[in-house]
């Protein structure tokens, strides 16, 4: 990695060599136009370092390798070898989960607790995916005495996959395993904002066994490599995970070029649903966590709530004691729950929808400002007195900020509930079992949870309605993604047609 890596230090790690290159058949490589971006602090906006840029012609090189491998030797690789390779990787990561969750946190600024728990997750995901690798399986279909019919699931090819800032690695991981896990092989697009801790992963890749061109990973623009990738003639599928605005122009991208198989997991503006039954002390917990998780930077917050009236003075006092309480500071602090936002772009975003909430006319029951002088750090936000024609309603924030608002009967929040463009998530805070099971079937929306939020697994599919999105990320359904399904139709005996 002569050149292609720095000695970078972490407050949890202390030293550690940080590949700056282009992941490509297992080689750290430079960008071709030589070019590079830095990556900065979102702490203390300084300047971590610079890694390389890819650019069509590396988004070129990277899909040509990933060729090469699927149709040589990967194509005719076991599902147990491919099913080792992830569960090697499912252990390396476990193995390295002090200095992958110390990137992260360095370059994303989540906290270094919430960061371990992400590199958790990854391993979890891709010891999952490693176990399905053997059990993807086909069927025989009976049609006539004369016919043998059998139906068999095959890999798709090469798979471009993008993914976002917030959730580095675990999007990492949640695209790669099913993606290997069925045969494939993947040329993946770090964010811009965050490729560290992805390119870290990547030394562990060659590590767990991987073959050459298997898997890919580059650092780049989405503009520039990311619009390659999505375009691009040899790619078979596009797999991308961030906002509804990008997911659009990747389809419009996919249906311009060879019509490539498409996976989208986009924006939320997800309900949270809590009624007067429910135990108020546990559902404020969960409505807390659901919003400002991540720093708010999370496409399935709950951003916003609704109150049954009768305990929503109660409740709102409460919330704000609880959002006061969330420590906000330096992403290595033993105590920090939310760390800055990932950008200058993010962060005066967010601090516009803050001041456009106020001109609307809602009334900021605490938060509303920056934190410091330094970094891009933003106080737990909330808005009560909205309408639901407010920008602060309708459109995703993104970051620390929340609205409230009450409701008096289950039809009711149920409409409001659904009065969005978004159906990514909800959630219902309720003690009466046939209330969480109507209003959870009556929400448009891939997921809700009842009496938590934001508890995600491996396990469980996850993915949206309407604008958030198409497919399923995780669980068997993400493996439909990642498999083309071939009939074979046999003809038995020497019969003639006719």
């Amino acid at each position: 990695m002569s050149g292609l890596s720095v000695k970078l230090k972490t407050p949890a790690t202390g030293e550690y060599e940080q590949p700056t290159g282009l992941f490509i058949n297992n080689e750290w490589v430079k960008a071709v136009d030589g070019k590079t971006f830095e990556v900065i602090n979102p702490t203390d906006e300084s300047v971590i370092t610079s890694v390389q840029e890819a650019t069509e012609k590396d988004v070129d090189i990277a899909v040509s390798a990933a060729r090469k491998a699927f149709e040589g030797s990967w194509r005719k690789e076991t599902p147990e070898n491919r099913g080792k390779f992830l569960v090697n990787l499912a252990n390396l990561f476990e193995k390295n989960i002090d200095l992958l969750a110390a990137v992260e946190a360095l370059d994303n600024g989540k906290a270094f607790a919430m960061a371990k728990g992400d590199v958790g997750a990854c391993a979890g995901c891709l010891r999952y995916y490693g176990g399905w690798a053997d059990k993807i399986e086909g069927k025989v279909v009976d049609t006539s005495h004369d016919t043998f019919n059998y139906i068999r699931k095959e890999p798709i090819g090469v798979c471009g996959q993008i993914i976002p800032w917030n959730f580095p690695l675990l999007m990492w991981a949640w695209k790669i395993g099913p993606a290997i896990a069925a045969g494939n092989v993947v040329v993946l697009k770090t964010a811009e904002q965050t490729p560290l801790s992805a390119l870290v992963a990547c030394n562990l890749v060659k590590e767990a066994g991987f073959p050459p061109g298997v898997i890919n990973v580059i650092s780049g623009f989405g503009k520039v490599a990311g619009a390659a990738l999505s375009s691009h003639m040899d790619v078979d599928k596009i797999a991308f995970t961030g906002s509804t605005v990008v997911g659009r122009q990747i389809m419009k991208a996919a249906a311009g070029s060879n019509l490539k198989k498409v996976t989208l997991e986009l924006g939320g503006k997800s309900p949270n649903i809590v009624f007067a039954d429910a135990d108020i002390d546990n559902a404020i917990s969960w409505v807390n966590f659901g919003i400002y998780f991540n720093h708010g930077q999370c496409c399935c917050a709950g951003s916003r709530i609704y109150v049954q009236d009768s305990i929503y003075d109660e409740f709102i006092k409460k919330f704000k004691e609880r959002a006061a309480k969330n420590a906000v500071g330096d992403p290595f602090g033993q105590e920090t729950f939310q760390g800055p936002q990932v950008s200058q772009i993010q962060f005066d975003r967010i601090m516009s929808y803050i001041e456009e909430g106020k001109k609307s006319g809602a009334t900021i029951e605490t938060g509303g400002n920056r934190k410091g002088d330094k970094g891009y750090f933003i106080e737990p936000t909330i808005f009560s007195n909205v309408t639901e024609d407010m920008k602060i309603v309708q459109e995703e924030i993104f970051g620390p900020v929340c609205t409230i608002s009450k409701f008096s009967t289950k039809e009711e929040v149920i409409k409001i509930g659904n009065n969005t463009t978004y159906g990514l998530a909800a959630a219902v805070h309720t003690s009466n079992l046939n209330t969480a099971i109507e209003v959870s079937n009556a929400l448009k929306a891939g997921t809700v949870w009842v009496n938590t939020y934001n508890t995600l697994h491996w396990q469980l599919p996850f993915g949206g309605f309407k604008e958030s999105g198409i497919g399923r990320e995780l669980g068997e359904a993400a493996l439909d993604n990642y498999c083309q399904t071939k009939t074979v139709s046999i003809r038995l005996g020497d019969a003639l047609f006719g």
